[in-house]
């Protein structure tokens, strides 16, 4: 399903429109969803409709009746066959009964339309079916099967990219500004990112319903779910971990200006300004021990939180308290290293400020500084 353009909780009466005009062509209807027919009635009907507006549509303005329009003439100069279009109604949010509801819904994650985690996905990968992606062009995998011989012979057997039941960001979605995606098999249909983003290629790779919430560099894993927030930095092969396999059922949030080392993993939320370094990994389980002076400097910029009162235990040859990761979860400011000379886990008050490079992850629209 390729979409030219969503509508999403928007333009209810285009959504009127398109109603009547299936009344004439005849729709599906799937209970929570609704796929009509496009035929020249329709479109006819359409068109009467937005008459008045047809003057005004150009540019951005009026993108639903640019493509009823632009859809009449490709038909009529028979460029295109009718036949091979419809128009897709949900009415409300719940898991999605047809392939197109997939697409569609994917395609208002990736567009920024609906909310990352904002809609219900369950059951996706049931109605989507594995296929062969050649460019944009999907191949059932039992009609290569059956046709393999023939088609090698004729020197017709398609250049296969990838086998997935998903495709990718790129193929549907024009990135916005300033955002750099290095190689189009890192970003998986149904992510989100935001102006700035920079997806380096390597381990970097984002899965669908997760993203971005501003200017992220991402060299590492954003699985499934998880979100980072403005100026982070995933570094090269970081892992945050998701909820689609292993029993995590929490969705992990990273918060703003924060710095997951290279080959770190974080299975808990962090607040802003956290540090992970390089080849730590922090799992809900994961004990770590804290000074009292770390604790001391951590409850300044977590106010509202008593962290001493999630400590497991205080140990006073240490002078520091123990805590299970998981208490710690969601808090700002945080530093999770090794002690390189015990190998203990140890958590820090952060104090280094991650700043990521202006040029390459300003916003489309920002001033960029003197």
């Amino acid at each position: 399903c390729v979409y030219p353009f969503v509508n999403w909780n928007e333009n209810f009466g285009s959504a009127a429109v398109f109603l009547a005009a299936a009344e004439l062509a005849g729709r599906d209807d799937l209970g929570t969803e609704a796929i009509a027919r496009v035929d020249e009635a329709f479109l006819q009907s359409a068109l009467d409709a937005f008459a008045p507006y047809m003057s005004e549509a150009a540019g951005d303005k009026h993108k639903n009746v640019q493509l009823i329009k632009t859809l009449y003439d490709l038909h009529k100069s028979k460029k295109l066959d009718l036949a091979d279009f419809r128009v897709v109604f949900v009415f409300e949010d719940a898991p999605p009964q047809s392939v197109a509801v997939c697409y569609l819904k994917l395609m208002a994650l990736s567009s920024g339309k609906a909310p990352l985690r904002g809609i219900k996905l369950d059951g996706i990968f049931g109605k989507l079916e594995n296929v062969a992606w050649s460019g944009d062009m999907p191949y059932e995998l039992a009609y290569l099967r059956q046709n393999e011989i023939q088609m090698k012979l004729l020197g017709t057997y398609p250049v296969i990219d990838y086998v997935d039941k998903f495709p990718r960001y790129v193929m549907h979605i024009i990135p916005a500004d300033n955002t750099r995606i290095l190689d189009g098999s890192k970003v998986r249909m149904g992510a989100q990112l935001a102006a700035g983003t920079t997806v380096m290629p390597g381990a970097s790779y984002i899965n669908f319903n997760s993203g971005t919430l501003g200017p992220v560099m991402v060299e590492g894993r954003i699985s499934s779910q998880a979100i980072v927030g403005a100026g982070s930095d995933v570094g090269g092969g970081a892992s945050i971990l998701g909820v689609l396999s292993g029993g995590n059922a929490t969705p992990i949030s990273v918060g703003e200006k924060c710095l997951l080392g290279a080959n770190s993993v974080t299975g808990i939320l962090l607040g802003d300004g956290c540090i992970i370094d390089a080849g730590v990994t922090v799992l809900a389980g994961t004990r770590v021990l804290m000074d009292v002076q770390a604790l001391e400097q951590l409850a300044k910029v977590n106010p509202k939180v008593d962290i001493k009162s999630k400590a497991e235990t205080f140990h006073s040859n240490k002078a520091a308290y123990e805590f299970k990761a998981i208490s710690l979860s969601g808090l700002n400011g945080l530093h999770f290293r090794t002690d390189s000379i015990h190998g203990r886990m140890i958590v820090k008050r952060s104090t280094k400020e991650v700043t990521l490079n202006a040029d390459l992850h300003q916003a489309s629209g920002a001033a960029k500084p003197a």
